[in-house]
């Protein structure tokens, strides 16, 4: 046998003389095989509305039925696919069209293979030198995105998560105003704190507790009866915290808060804290999408003043999970911030334009590549497509809510939502025409709960219930699936009073 058949069994994982299946095949046999399972399982019969969007086991139940463990000798390929299936079956099947749980929904399948590229190709962001496609794409990317806002020349980077993404606007204020806080630390400086909704995200406390800041210095301010910051309330809240001796470093603006989709008055905010010298920073994770909508983005108006945006196509734009972006009009700051100048990955005498290496204004390393999913969506769709599937959902929105006003047992938590978050009680035939003292009200606030429980069981919905304030549990239906229309918005209705009829 010639040294190159040698060299060539070796790459294949077998010797001819052995008689052996090469490994090669074997491998991309299982991955059609689980090719097979992904688009047949999870995204046909996923999506099916006939189908469950759960088939529910509580947690003892599950571990009896999966086989969970890691063995010490290796696992055959029918018992691995078996096993694959096992978890297509028991797993949310967030693509259907009865998902309505979360502030992200639905499939789109030019993202999905752009997901499935990116994990075929497992590279890095960090720098051209390992992702030549992907810095340019994301270049490209993030430039439109920034562009939308209204930073024309600004940055901006894809992070690890909304909360994640918050947090790079806490530090980039912290370093706007305290420099020295990179190299000497929080010693030595004066009492920070940062402003924020009351209805805002629980990120900002998770980032102070994360920096250094500490929980206690995330102010909450007052909200109006929609869930929107209260300019005037800011305006005295920075007044107070400063006669504290305390340093507000940031005010946290929201744009489509998580239960209500409250949308703060960017311009009055940016006001404010341009008066004050305030960094200001606007949380649009879920209602961002806007700006893609013509007839929408006036619920973002003002976005161009702030200093940077949190922004996440995961969530109205429909991309896979994860998707989410840091935006800062500030060319420079997020690299001065950030770069620790490491020298055996970032080099500056490489062959080629060290400025697209752009992990080092990175808080990571290792940086997953997110863009691709991101970047195939807006390619095949263009911004066209786009503007009338965000138009879509809010027009859902907007008839679900005409519904629920116009029907029996229904009650509306706002009037006129802002975003695509409808809340909303099921009042039950027997509690109807009652008197609504606290007893009643305790009662109530046991319905949602019970609801939620049986369709989770029987697999039909899901949709989440809180409380909210003084607001007893009610449901936060979120319509975020871009493929949803007016049918899936009459099956909420339906299939909640189907549900709660006898409670």
């Amino acid at each position: 046998m010639s040294s190159t058949n040698n060299t060539a069994d070796v790459i294949n994982g077998t010797s001819q003389a052995s008689g052996k299946v090469p490994r090669q095949t074997v491998d991309e046999q299982f991955l059609r095989d689980i090719f097979e399972i992904m688009v047949k399982d999870a995204l046909r019969d996923g999506r099916d509305p006939h189908s469950k969007v759960i088939d529910w086991k509580h947690p003892h139940e599950l571990e009896k039925i999966l086989d969970l463990q890691i063995p010490e000798s290796s696992t055959s390929k029918p018992v691995l696919l078996d096993i694959c299936r096992q978890v297509v079956q028991y797993s949310v099947k967030t693509g259907h069209p009865h998902f309505f749980n979360q502030l992200w929904a639905g499939v789109d399948s030019y993202g999905l293979a752009g997901a499935w590229l990116t994990d075929a190709l497992n590279s890095s962001q960090y720098t051209y030198e390992v992702a030549p496609v992907f810095t340019l794409m994301e270049k490209t990317v993030l430039s439109k995105m920034l562009s939308l806002i209204g930073f024309p020349d600004g940055d901006a980077i894809f992070c690890p998560g909304g909360s994640v993404s918050n947090m790079y606007g806490i530090n980039l204020a912290r370093f706007n105003s305290f420099p020295e806080v990179k190299t000497k630390g929080m010693q030595g400086l004066p009492n920070l704190c940062v402003l924020t909704s009351d209805k805002g995200h629980y990120s900002m406390k998770k980032g102070a507790a994360m920096l250094g800041l500490g929980i206690d210095n995330i102010i909450p301010v007052e909200t109006d009866e929609i869930g929107r910051m209260k300019p005037e309330k800011l305006e005295s809240t920075i007044l107070d915290v400063t006669a504290q001796g305390r340093v507000p470093i940031m005010v946290n603006a929201t744009a489509g808060t998580t239960v209500l989709g409250a949308y703060d008055p960017l311009n009055a905010i940016a006001d404010i804290c341009q008066k004050h010298g305030i960094w200001m920073h606007v949380d649009a994770a879920w209602g961002g999408g806007v700006l893609l909508s013509k007839k929408y983005r006036h619920l973002i108006a003002g976005l161009e003043r702030v200093d940077s945006v949190t922004w996440n196509p995961h969530k109205m734009m429909g991309a896979p999970l994860q998707a989410a972006a840091f935006l800062t009009r500030h060319k420079t700051l997020l690299a001065e911030c950030h770069s620790a100048h490491a020298k055996y990955l970032f080099q500056q005498d490489k062959f080629y334009d060290v400025t697209y290496d752009t992990g080092d204004k990175s808080i990571q390393c290792g940086r997953k590549i997110d863009v691709l999913k991101v970047w195939m969506m807006w390619k095949a769709k263009g911004d066209e497509q786009y503007e009338k599937d965000i138009n879509n959902i809010f027009h859902c929105a907007e008839y679900l809510t005409n519904r629920l006003r116009d029907t029996e047992g229904f009650r509306l938590v706002l009037d006129k939502p802002q975003c695509t978050n409808v809340g909303f009680w099921y009042i039950p035939p027997s509690m109807r025409g009652q008197t609504e003292d606290k007893a009643w009200w305790d009662k109530l606030s046991k319905v949602a709960p019970t609801i939620k429980q049986r369709m989770t069981e029987q697999g039909t919905m899901l949709i989440g219930y809180q409380p909210e304030g003084n607001r007893v549990n009610f449901f936060r239906m979120i319509v975020s699936n871009l493929d949803v229309t007016t049918a899936e918005m009459d099956f909420v209705v339906y299939e909640i009073d189907r549900l709660g009829n006898d409670l």
